[in-house]
């Protein structure tokens, strides 16, 4: 199995009821597999916040409840996770936050242990699909034994690689719930006593680790010790073989220190092997033990089989070369992108576009480069706000906020109030593709479907915006260059908030009906690139003539609004 789909599998053999996440890779398909068991209630939050707070009403009620996201998700849910710290639960109630070492899919590559140390909630960290399974199940008994959310930590290759695992059946403990103010009401006079409940629970854990089965000692050579965790166990392993002796920690939080103090009695040198920030190594130096790591290895990045090895003093053979230079592919918009025109119209505008986290995002890239900022979910429009207030009599009135439907969901919402409530002279685009494209095509507030596509509540942009205070709302069909130009030159002009809903479905979405692709006439055509200009994949020139590649075009059309020529032309035919 995917080491997502594990963790589905353990949430469903843990006999989990209730799942509530926000999609982010690595961490979507656990959310995704989990709705396909019929037994389990499975939803998409607006955030991550909301998720967690609902999976904790889940577990209030007696229930087994999960939610998951990406590591900065869990920023996001920070605010409910460090105080479910001192509620603790009713039922078992485990989270899955899946980190992005090397940064594949994301804006940073924070390191998740920091949150579980913070907020002194324990965290599991499977190194394979097995394991991803096997803890998820233990998660649930560890969470409801004491009395405590547990994190689970999965990274991009435990996410997404693959595993023999045995599966087994359903269970489904249930709780009733039990009126207790003392404990789930955290007013200070009631947290301050939950304080040092938190604090007897990780002492009680931290002993709990020292004989888990989840941290295990694995004795080989001695001249060699490795303290090693996740996929780095894995390298290790690959590399090292049995030459070395290997402590494979499970449980990363709250740490075992007997544990490590007699293995580390067992070898003459010791080394910790961890991605990103020296969580484990600092543990080990507090107890006073010599160690190597972050001296020999990296802060940064993903590891690998070759950089364990050249790390621990292994020959690492060399690679084979291509004898030739591969030219970079950079990511682009896909052919029909709606956001295309969009960008476009910012960029010949020369508007300074404030963005946001989605597939969207590669509007900052050539030949478009129409972004100039992206900070997190939802900051495009506070950001706006602050940059447009700041200027004051010396803004030219171009700075504008871009920002996708799901994203404005997540956390857009509150900085358009902002605006609205200080009147700042703002305008704010939603780009309105009808789903959550970044990670996949899940569904959200806006599309009126459900995470298993069924109908569901549908918020309408317009009369929201409306709502919140704003009395000029445009609606425009970023395929139409000439009607996007024109509104947003009049909302740019308006001495007043406004926003403008760029509306058109994601290209790929399957329900979405194509035009016939388009096709040159190369005696039109003067080779001046103008329809290079929108950076689409499906253009090229060859001999000095733009070239259509029909397998790829859906028709959409605006590389004919730039053609001075009228050079294009649909084939008549579907892609």
């Amino acid at each position: 199995m995917l080491g997502n789909k594990a963790v589905a599998r353990g949430l469903y053999e843990a006999g989990v009821c209730f799942v509530s996440s926000y999609p982010g890779t690595p961490s979507t398909e656990v959310t995704e597999e989990a709705a396909l068991y019929d037994e389990i209630y499975c939803e998409w939050a607006p955030n991550e916040k909301v998720a967690m707070e609902a999976a904790f009403g889940a577990s209030l009620a007696g229930r087994r409840s999960f939610c998951g996201m990406k590591h900065v998700g869990l920023n996001v849910a920070a605010d409910p996770l460090y105080t479910m710290s001192y509620t603790g639960v009713n039922a078992g109630l485990v989270i899955v936050v899946a980190d992005d070492a090397g940064m594949h899919s994301s804006q940073n590559e924070q390191d998740s242990r920091h949150h579980a140390i913070a907020s002194k909630v324990p965290m599991l960290e499977p190194s394979d699909s097995a394991e991803a399974l096997a803890f998820t199940k233990l998660a649930f008994e560890l969470s409801e034994r004491f009395d405590t959310p547990v994190i689970i930590k999965m990274c991009t290759r435990v996410a997404h690689s693959q595993s023999v695992v045995e599966t087994g059946e359903r269970t489904v403990p249930v709780k009733e719930y039990e009126k207790n103010i003392a404990k789930y009401v955290m007013m200070p006079a009631n947290a301050i006593r939950r304080h040092p409940i938190v604090e007897a629970r990780t002492a009680a854990l931290r002993e709990y680790a020292e004989t888990a089965p989840l941290n295990r000692v694995e004795m080989g050579g001695t001249a060699l010790g490795i303290i090693t965790s996740s996929t780095s166990y894995q390298y290790v392993r690959e590399v090292m073989g049995d030459d070395v002796s290997v402590l494979k920690l499970g449980m990363v939080n709250p740490l075992p220190e007997k544990l490590i103090r007699d293995f580390a009695a067992k070898v003459d040198r010791l080394v910790v092997v961890e991605e990103l920030d020296p969580i484990i190594e600092e543990h080990v130096r507090r107890l006073g033990l010599e160690v190597s790591g972050k001296d020999i290895l990296p802060l940064e990045g993903e590891f690998s089989q070759n950089l364990v090895a050249k790390a621990l003093g292994k020959d690492v053979p060399a690679g084979l070369s291509l004898g030739e230079t591969v030219p970079v592919r950079p990511p682009v918009m896909c052919a029909g992108c709606p956001h295309r025109g969009l960008f476009y119209t910012l960029n010949r505008n020369k508007c300074t576009v404030l963005g946001d986290i989605g597939c969207y995002t590669l509007g900052a890239v050539a030949p478009l480069a129409a972004m100039e900022m992206t900070l997190c979910m939802g900051a495009s429009i506070s950001a706006v706000h602050g940059f447009n207030k700041a200027l004051g009599a010396d803004n030219d009135k171009k700075a504008v906020a871009v920002i996708g439907d799901s994203t404005f969901m997540h956390s857009g919402m509150t900085g358009l109030a902002n605006i609205a409530y200080n009147q700042s002279v703002s305008t704010v685009i939603i780009l309105d593709n009808s789903i959550t494209g970044m990670t996949g095509h899940q569904q959200n507030p806006t599309t009126g479907y459900n995470i298993k596509g069924d109908p569901a509540g549908k918020i309408d942009l317009e009369a929201l915006c409306r709502a919140m205070g704003f009395a000029r709302i445009r609606v425009v069909d970023p395929y139409d260059l000439s009607a996007c130009d024109k509104v947003l030159k009049e909302e740019l002009a308006a001495p007043e908030p406004s926003v403008i809903i760029s509306r058109r479905p994601c290209a790929l979405l399957k329900y979405v009906k194509h035009k016939a692709p388009l096709a040159v006439e190369p005696d039109k055509c003067i080779g001046c690139k103008s329809c290079m200009r929108i950076g689409c994949p499906a253009i090229s020139i060859r001999d000095g003539k733009a070239r259509v590649d029909a397998t790829l075009c859906v028709g959409c059309g605006i590389c004919s609004q730039l053609c001075p020529k009228d050079a294009f032309h649909s084939t008549g035919k579907e892609a």
